[in-house]
C-alpha cells in the first residue's frame, strides 16, 4: 500500500525487453534516467499495476 510501483535491475535493457514482447507483453517506450544517464521503460503485471525494468 503506497507504492507506486516496482522495479528491477536489469544488465541488458533491450534483452528484457525482447523477452516480455516475446511472449506477448506490452512494453512502453525506452526512456533515459536525465539524472543517472541509464535507461527504463515500464509495463503492467496482470492486474495493471506498472512495473520498471531499469538497465545497471
Amino acid at each position: 500500500r503506497g507504492l507506486r510501483h516496482l522495479a528491477f535491475a536489469v544488465a541488458d535493457l533491450d534483452t528484457a525487453v525482447r523477452a516480455l514482447e516475446n511472449h506477448g507483453v506490452a512494453v512502453e517506450p525506452i526512456r533515459l534516467d536525465e539524472l543517472t544517464g541509464r535507461r527504463f521503460t515500464f509495463f503492467a503485471d496482470p492486474d495493471g499495476l506498472p512495473l520498471e525494468l531499469y538497465e545497471t
